[in-house]
């Protein structure tokens, strides 16, 4: 696997933490360095954890992580995004400067529901005889870690302007995400597609 590829799947796997990231921005009213910080080793080191896991756990159990990944992301997804949402509708104002977002509860079911795909990449590592997992294990958490810091920022400089409407957004987006996940997972969209050809 070439360089070239693995930062293309590197680039890939960040793309829901970065978002995610983004939702995070939006709820902070006085970005520091270290809610940057936080949000990118979180969610940088699952993105890197997850493969090795994956590479590990081998082609035997790769039915089954498939068969629930998306379930996972999509509840975590949702429960969370269904928070930021009633939290913008119901004006409950989060002093972010303390690090109430920020802590083990907040950060822990992003970091898992951003990287089970990633899980299942790392299966996929696992069954290619040219890949050098360490490397590629850390090239995937850098790649997500500066993603993911620059997603808060990107998503502070919005939220300082319009923090209700845009914590309102950054919910709908983290159910969007979810739904994605699953329907994608599910394939219900080829289903759908399938019947009405019939």
């Amino acid at each position: 696997m070439s360089t070239l590829e693995l930062f293309i799947i590197a680039v890939g796997l960040s793309m829901d933490a970065f978002a995610v990231a983004i939702c995070k921005g939006l709820s902070v009213k006085k970005l520091k360095f270290r809610h940057m910080l936080i949000v990118g080793l979180y969610f940088g080191a699952f993105q890197g954890l997850m493969p090795l896991a994956g590479y590990f756990l081998g082609k035997q159990f790769q039915d089954y992580i498939i068969a629930f990944d998306h379930w996972v992301a999509f509840v975590l997804l949702s429960i969370i995004g269904i928070n930021m949402i009633r939290e913008a509708v119901k004006g409950d104002d989060c002093d972010c400067d303390c690090d109430c977002s920020f802590g083990v509860k907040a950060m822990l079911p992003m970091a898992v529901a951003t990287s089970i795909d990633a899980l299942a990449v790392g299966v996929t590592f696992g069954l290619m005889p040219d890949v050098n997992i360490g490397f590629a294990v850390l090239f995937i958490g850098v790649i997500t870690f500066v993603l993911s810091a620059v997603g808060v920022k990107i998503g502070n400089v919005f939220g300082a302007k319009f923090k209700a409407k845009a914590e309102l957004a950054g919910g709908i987006i983290l159910i969007l995400m979810g739904t994605k996940i699953l329907v994608e997972h599910l394939e219900l969209i080829e289903k759908a597609l399938a019947l009405f050809q019939k």
